[in-house]
């Protein structure tokens, strides 16, 4: 369990049409006596099967690199692929948003897709337990487990 208490401090106001970064010195804050005190106490708690999904997944990447030599350059040729993937797709999104009705289209199609997703998935409890089922069924596949 861990928890956390910030006090936020006072507000400040600018005068006139100055930008902040020009009138830093002359702005005013309430005086001490004026000054209320704000505390936010945030409390977490975590579960141990979310946590245990990223250890078991970073655990089993370590047996796959202890493993052997011909995993190593496995696993170094997936990860470099993947920064290849990254690149070349910020690159095709880039040059798609520059199209006139495209990004509008698209922007349209992933709200549409992101509302299903939620409502099939994330809504109801048995479909998170079949989302999780899923994915680990997917994580166990790749890494031949």
């Amino acid at each position: 369990m861990a928890s956390l208490t910030a006090s936020s401090p006072p507000p400040l106001f600018l005068q006139g049409r100055k930008t902040l970064f020009r009138t830093l010195q002359k702005l005013p804050v309430f005086s001490t006596r004026e000054r209320r005190n704000c505390a936010l106490i945030v409390k977490a708690t975590s579960d141990s099967s979310e946590s245990s999904t990223s250890l078991s997944i970073v655990k089993s990447v370590q047996n796959v690199w202890d493993k052997s030599d011909e995993d190593r350059v496995a696993l170094i040729g997936l990860g470099f692929a993947a920064i290849v993937a990254l690149w070349a797709s910020a690159n095709l999104i880039s040059a798609v948003d520059k199209l006139p009705l495209i990004p509008n289209v698209l922007e349209f199609i992933g709200i549409l897709f992101s509302s299903w997703f939620i409502y099939r998935y994330l809504l109801f409890k048995p479909d998170r337990e079949e989302l999780f089922q899923i994915i680990n069924k997917s994580i166990s596949e790749i890494f031949g487990q």
